[in-house]
């Protein structure tokens, strides 16, 4: 697995052994970030200067993509001891230390931010149906800016139904995944 574009442009990055992580494919992070980079649900990249969530962050491909082209910082939720050690090894090798932080915790039952997110990913385990508690317990700790892109990997087979407070506004397939495009609208 490597980064498709950016600073990190063709950089490897490592995946703990075993099933347990599923990276987001190369071909489904290119066509995301060309989406995110082409002003389709804002004006210009969305990933310059953005400060990023990477909910269920695995080997933290999504995150540090947004790094390699332009992010301001990344915030990365991940449960696995094993997951985050090779995380944390990927950010040291990317030279990424200053703008990256990894924080053991679920997305489901997050700790309160301490700051916003303008664009999130969540790419939740296949098979279990947390995304939508994950997105509302997220808006309730304060880690999602409201306007927000909030990105969310699924099964193409997985049922979803944003929760209150969060629009769809697109979803694609690619292969196996389906992308959902969301907006964060909190009540006021």
């Amino acid at each position: 697995m490597r980064i498709i574009a950016g600073r990190h442009r063709g950089r490897p990055i490592e995946a703990p052994a075993g099933s347990a992580v599923r990276p987001t494919s190369e071909r489904a992070r290119e066509a995301l970030f060309d989406i995110l980079a082409h002003g389709r649900f804002g004006e210009g990249n969305l990933c310059e200067e953005a400060l990023v969530l990477d909910a269920f962050a695995g080997t933290g491909a999504l995150g540090l993509e947004a790094l390699s082209r332009g992010a301001r910082s990344v915030t990365f939720l991940e449960t696995s001891r094993e997951a985050r050690a090779v995380l944390q090894s990927n950010i040291a090798s990317l030279g990424e230390t200053q703008r990256a932080s990894v924080i053991g915790a679920d997305a489901v039952s997050p700790p309160r931010a301490r700051t916003q997110c303008g664009l999130a990913f969540l790419d939740p385990p296949y098979g279990e149906d947390v995304a939508a508690p994950a997105l509302s317990a997220l808006a309730a700790a304060g880690w999602l800016a409201p306007d927000a892109l909030v990105v969310v990997e699924l099964s193409a087979r997985a049922q979803f139904a944003a929760p209150e407070g969060f629009a769809l506004l697109e979803e694609r397939r690619y292969g196996a995944a389906r992308i959902r495009f969301l907006r964060h609208q909190p009540a006021h």
